[in-house]
């Protein structure tokens, strides 16, 4: 092994659960749940099974992404939305709009719900290793099953709040954080809301945008850009010798002036100091194998890292 792939590595045998204080939950009830989200996001709500999860997100009329989240139909009439917690209010507000007739409720059930995450060894030996298959345990937390990170297992957690996660091993924020970033599927927060096209962020391969269910809030956007060749950046990974922020530009060596991408999520390694990976949306003219510099020509130097998963060409 190479001392630069050691860079991008975890530790063998990482594993445990980690709980996350910044994620909440979006609930969403009533005997129209499933219909009203399945009109809203860009999966398909409807034909998900109780106890089913997938990746999803909404998106504005202009196809840009305002959160994603994992949707849980807990059951036939109550879904849940786990996403980064800052996100809750703002997208209740806004989807609260769109309820119309509906009999439909929506609360911020962050209290009511704790959110982990868990890798390796702690995971159940009942989670199928497909990305978005899901199961419950006997103590009536529900899993599902992340992109790993670094050739690291994952997944995302809920439990009725107050209850105790599992104590031990080596897992911890920082090392959860990486990973996550590591999967290159990063969730929308506040710097970069409305930043994105789902395909901007690679959602249509990692499974986050279905295309065959119909309309939804920039549906024909979305559509346009994956079938008319109208792509023109992609969610990308690197590895970056210095620090970086979510929102801050990319620019490649042969211009100054604009910016070449966006950074979706950050984190430093948390063995390697000074040492941070990134996901960001780039322009693909300017994937030519450089690399691009964070924040100006002056900043910390960015070097393009392979995608742990393939993008898909068969839609």
């Amino acid at each position: 092994m190479t001392e630069a792939h050691n860079l991008d590595c975890a530790p063998a045998g990482l594993a445990g659960v980690v709980p996350l204080p910044d994620w909440g939950v979006l609930r969403v009830q009533g005997a129209d749940a499933a219909s009203f989200l399945h009109a809203q996001l860009t999966q398909d709500i409807l034909h998900l099974p109780p106890g089913g999860a997938r990746l999803a997100a909404w998106c504005s009329p202009k196809g840009r992404m305002l959160m994603s989240a994992v949707v849980w139909r807990l059951a036939p009439d109550v879904c849940l939305l786990a996403m980064p917690r800052s996100r809750i209010a703002p997208v209740l507000r806004r989807l609260a709009m769109f309820v119309l007739r509906a009999k439909v409720q929506l609360d911020d059930a962050s209290e009511a719900w704790s959110v982990a995450g868990a890798v390796g060894a702690a995971l159940p030996a009942t989670l199928a290793p497909e990305p978005w298959s899901s199961c419950d345990d006997a103590t009536g937390r529900c899993w599902v099953r992340l992109w790993s990170g670094a050739g690291v297992a994952r997944a995302l957690v809920l439990q009725p709040a107050h209850g105790q996660w599992p104590q031990g091993g080596s897992l911890t924020d920082a090392w959860w954080r990486w990973l996550q970033v590591m999967s290159a599927v990063p969730w929308v927060t506040e710097p970069v809301v409305e930043a994105f096209v789902p395909q901007m962020l690679n959602y249509e391969s990692v499974g986050g945008v279905h295309f065959q269910k119909g309309c939804y809030p920039g549906q024909e956007v979305v559509a346009r850009t994956q079938f008319r060749g109208a792509l023109k950046r992609r969610g990308t990974l690197w590895r970056v010798q210095g620090p970086v922020a979510v929102g801050q530009e990319l620019f490649h060596p042969s211009d100054a002036q604009q910016p070449a991408g966006l950074v979706a999520d950050a984190a430093a390694h948390p063995a390697q100091p000074g040492l941070w990976h990134a996901v960001a949306s780039v322009q693909i003219a300017a994937l030519d194998g450089q690399a691009l510099r964070v924040g100006g020509l002056e900043g910390p130097c960015a070097f393009p890292l392979p995608l742990p998963y393939a993008l898909r060409d068969d839609l």
